[in-house]
């Protein structure tokens, strides 16, 4: 793994609110391990009914560099994340063995077995600890599901914050980074929010200084790209290229730093906009959209298809939004405001 800096804490601001939809709700079970812990105001494992709300954000990709592959199949990355106003809520209460349940929009497509990274977090912080992965982990989704957004590694961030509460075990930050670290590239940012330069795979995070609020506006696509189709149609694209080494735009950094979005609109880039436009033609017709109807600067968010437009306020958002919803190039249109705490334990 190459480049980067030690990982950073993130935000602690607590942001109340609901999440989005319960078209339908589903559940699962597996066993869990067995594995002990420690103290944390939270509650003690395997004790009392009280449950832990853990309130994670979405992610845009406001500059996504791609190196070429490396002989582990990953790529290095200089990719500056920034956290939105779309959130999913994971609660996590006392019970016998891990289950699984999730409810909002597309609840169909996550997986509610050990690959649900949810899942994985709190295994592998049971085992950290030498405790049983002992809990319910309720996910109730707002984040698009395979959508660009990090909504399954916020999952992640989430249910390992929650867990850590729930059983009272106090695991150090740098502890809790190096298991998001573990669960995905895009999880630490989860647990961190705000706004951060990821190197290496994208999980060593170096917090950046944030001047101002950024409005956007999101336009959810029909189904879902796969992240590793999307660096696979990259290293397609790019076969017999000289790939540059990816590095973060210093123009970008300081448009971040002192809150300019008209400079932010100027800079705005993703490498895997061009493989994601490739696999999904259709997407190319929903950034027109969206710029024809006043945004400022489009984008394809992450990996897609969730597609991002970055407009001058909010009533420029509430505009482009209906713009997107009326043109029948996307299923449906969220706005959101930038940057947004990380994952934050919610009040009882």
């Amino acid at each position: 793994m190459s480049g980067g800096t030690e990982p950073v804490g993130g935000g602690t601001e607590t942001v109340h609110g609901g999440t989005g939809g319960t078209e339908a709700v589903r559940g699962g079970t597996h066993d869990g391990g067995t594995h002990g812990g420690g103290t944390h105001g939270g509650g003690t494992h395997g004790g009392g009914a009280r449950s832990v709300t853990v309130r994670v954000p979405a992610k845009v990709n406001v500059g996504l560099a791609v190196g070429a592959a490396r002989p582990d199949g990953f790529h290095d990355l200089a990719n500056v994340f920034l956290a939105v106003s779309l959130h999913d809520e994971v609660t996590a209460t006392p019970a016998e063995g891990l289950t699984v349940t999730c409810e909002g929009p597309d609840v169909d497509k996550v997986p509610l077995d050990r690959t649900n990274l949810a899942a994985r977090a709190a295994e592998l912080l049971a085992a950290r600890h030498g405790i049983a992965p002992d809990v319910h982990l309720h996910i109730a989704k707002d984040i698009p599901v395979a959508g660009g957004m990090a909504g399954g590694s916020a999952d992640g961030a989430g249910a390992l914050l929650a867990c850590d509460a729930l059983w009272g075990l106090n695991t150090p930050r740098a502890e809790l980074l190096d298991i998001c670290a573990e669960l995905g590239s895009d999880v630490p940012f989860s647990l961190v929010g705000g706004a951060a330069l990821g190197t290496g795979r994208g999980e060593r995070l170096t917090e950046l200084p944030v001047g101002g609020d950024f409005h956007w506006v999101f336009a959810l696509a029909d189904g879902g790209l796969s992240t590793p189709v999307v660096f696979g149609e990259f290293d397609r694209l790019t076969e017999g290229t000289d790939v540059p080494e990816p590095a973060a735009p210093p123009a970008l950094l300081e448009a971040l730093r002192t809150g300019d979005t008209t400079a932010l609109a100027g800079t705005l880039a993703n490498d895997l906009q061009a493989p994601a436009l490739s696999l999904r033609p259709s997407l190319a017709a929903t950034l027109s959209a969206g710029t024809d109807a006043g945004a400022l600067a489009a984008l394809v968010s992450g990996s897609g298809p969730t597609t991002a437009f970055l407009v001058k306020d909010a009533e420029a958002a509430r505009t482009v939004a209906a713009a997107l919803t009326a043109s029948g190039t996307c299923r449906t249109a969220r706005t959101a405001t930038s940057p947004a705490a990380g994952a934050t334990i919610l009040p009882a």
